[in-house]
């Protein structure tokens, strides 16, 4: 077995020893595309969403010269009527692009493919003729041997990605994929499918058009790839089930990706690495470059701090990712960017809505460390609103509470939507947005003798107090709902008891606004809970 050429079934193997999600339907999807025009398929998904699990899982199916059939007779794809028909009965080509870069270098790294993969050719068929280029020494191991390929390419994108790459070398690379799938003479007769992965699409400005024989499969339309891109909402069920972990936990830390057709999707490294630990916590910078997300928060593209704002609010915000070009080097608008972190996994599509947001916890960890970094002027301003707020909060400065929560529901909101009820539980999130990484926000939480409109319980080891907050609109009909008639409700409802055992510092804040007023002024009560 070789590094590139039938690299065999060790990996999926080890994969196997350990607790293993079955996701091997995917082989059938690519089983029904061998032979056909579709047989090319490129699947984009964000980092440790299982792209290495699936690529290993492939050329453990598909290649010659092992048996990889305890591998798979226990798993989906042995009920499925293609998986007799093609099991280990192709050469495979398994190049994982970011791992040759590591070895090589980007400028090297072609050379290293074809110099590896030529000697491993001869090795294996030491009277084969001699070849010119790669592509012509795959057509002479198809006519010795019989035998056609599929190809399995990991990371595909990676030179794409790589900040140190020139447009040489990206004019070079594709020049090579070309080499292998654009010519028909060579790719029918060579290539019985291909599987291409990484994180990024394909460009739409014709300068990919090397790989335009591909059939895409994106997170945003991941078509009948969909079920494979995470785990799924069944799948994790049965994980808690069995290590007896607590789903709600779970969904709340890494759920949040919707794709259609599949419903919940969760990520499938963070949930393993959970359960391993035992911990909920963000596994994320561990699996990719942490500065990424501050690097396109930075970006001054108009409307993307009050986008980000937003979501870090618990909002959704609307996207058009049509014009987006897939090349995160050419980033022209807020729409670009967040369908470019929407690519990332740093945001959930929805593709009915055509609406984004902050798909879970972990995610929405990253962004809240971040955005005290950033640098881009009009995030930093609304910034250093929230942490004011905050402090003002902390300190029962009434008076300022209610001065920034009034400026924030006018900015937020205009005339039709102002009064809503929903407009007000609004500008409380949008208001403390910067403070994400110390509360766990909770709203219509049970407590006492009613429910408490909106609850900021601080995380373990947070300085912060709890806030208790009660929301009222105030109008001749309902003269009693003002902000002392908030705290009264607070505390003849016993909202605070649920935090009993949890925390001693806990503040009521009650908050109002005279709907009769033509100002709105916002009238706000702290007061801390003695017990």
């Amino acid at each position: 077995m070789g590094i590139y050429l039938n690299p065999g079934n060790e990996s999926f193997r080890v994969k196997r020893n350990g607790k293993y999600v079955d996701k091997s339907g995917i082989i059938g999807v690519v089983n029904r595309t061998i032979g056909l025009p579709s047989k090319l398929s490129c699947i984009s998904r964000p980092r440790r969403f299982g792209k290495s699990y699936a690529a290993q899982m492939l050329c453990a199916y598909y290649c010659v010269g092992c048996d990889s059939a305890p591998l798979f007779d226990d798993l989906e794809i042995a009920k499925d009527a293609t998986y007799r028909e093609h099991l280990n009965t192709y050469n495979v080509l398994m190049l994982d692009i970011a791992d040759i870069i590591g070895k090589s270098s980007l400028p090297d790294m072609l050379t290293y493919i074809t110099d590896v993969t030529s000697d491993e050719i001869y090795e294996l068929y030491p009277n084969i003729k001699r070849a010119n280029s790669l592509a012509d020494l795959f057509n002479n191991v198809v006519e010795v041997s019989g035998r056609k390929f599929i190809a399995v390419i990991d990371e595909w994108d990676a030179p794409m990605r790589d900040k140190k790459t020139t447009d040489d070398i990206q004019y070079n690379y594709l020049q090579f994929l070309r080499s292998l799938f654009k010519s028909i003479s060579i790719t029918d007769k060579v290539f019985a499918a291909a599987y291409m992965t990484g994180i990024l699409p394909i460009k739409k400005d014709g300068s990919q058009s090397a790989i335009s024989e591909f059939w895409e499969y994106t997170i945003l339309k991941p078509g009948k790839f969909a079920p494979y891109i995470g785990f799924t909402e069944t799948e994790v069920r049965v994980l808690c089930e069995e290590f007896h972990i607590d789903l709600e936990k779970m969904k709340y830390w890494y759920d949040g990706y919707q794709i259609k057709g599949v419903g919940s999707v969760y990520n499938p490294n963070s949930v393993m690495r959970a359960i391993e630990s035992g911990e909920f916590q963000s596994y994320w910078p561990a699996t990719s470059d942490p500065t990424s997300l501050l690097e396109y928060l930075n970006l001054d593209k108009e409307g993307l701090g009050k986008a980000v704002v937003d979501l870090l609010a618990g909002k959704e915000v609307r996207l058009d990712p049509s014009l987006f070009r897939n090349d995160p080097s050419s980033l022209k608008t807020e729409d670009d960017v967040l369908t470019l972190l929407t690519h990332y996994g740093y945001l959930s599509y929805d593709e009915d809505r055509e609406t984004v947001r902050i798909p879970n916890e972990e995610i929405r960890l990253e962004y809240a460390r971040s955005v005290h970094r950033v640098t881009h002027v009009e995030t930093i301003q609304r910034v250093k609103r929230s942490v004011q707020l905050m402090k003002d909060t902390s300190d029962m400065r009434a008076e300022a509470v209610a001065a920034e929560l009034q400026k924030v529901h006018t900015e937020e909101y205009g005339p039709r939507h102002y009064n809503n009820e929903q407009a007000l539980r609004g500008t409380i999130k949008l208001a403390y947005f910067a403070y994400k990484d110390e509360y766990v926000q909770l709203e219509e939480l049970a407590g006492g003798t009613g429910y408490a409109d909106i609850v900021y319980l601080p995380k373990r080891n947070s300085d912060y107090p709890a806030l208790v907050i009660e929301l009222k609109a105030l109008d001749k009909s309902h003269p009693h709902n003002d902000a002392d008639g908030a705290i009264a409700q607070i505390k003849n409802r016993h909202y605070p008891d649920i935090l009993r055992n949890y925390t001693d510092e806990i503040l009521l804040v009650g908050i109002s606004y005279d709907k009769d007023d033509p100002d709105k002024t916002h009238r706000c009560v702290i007061e801390s809970w003695m017990g």
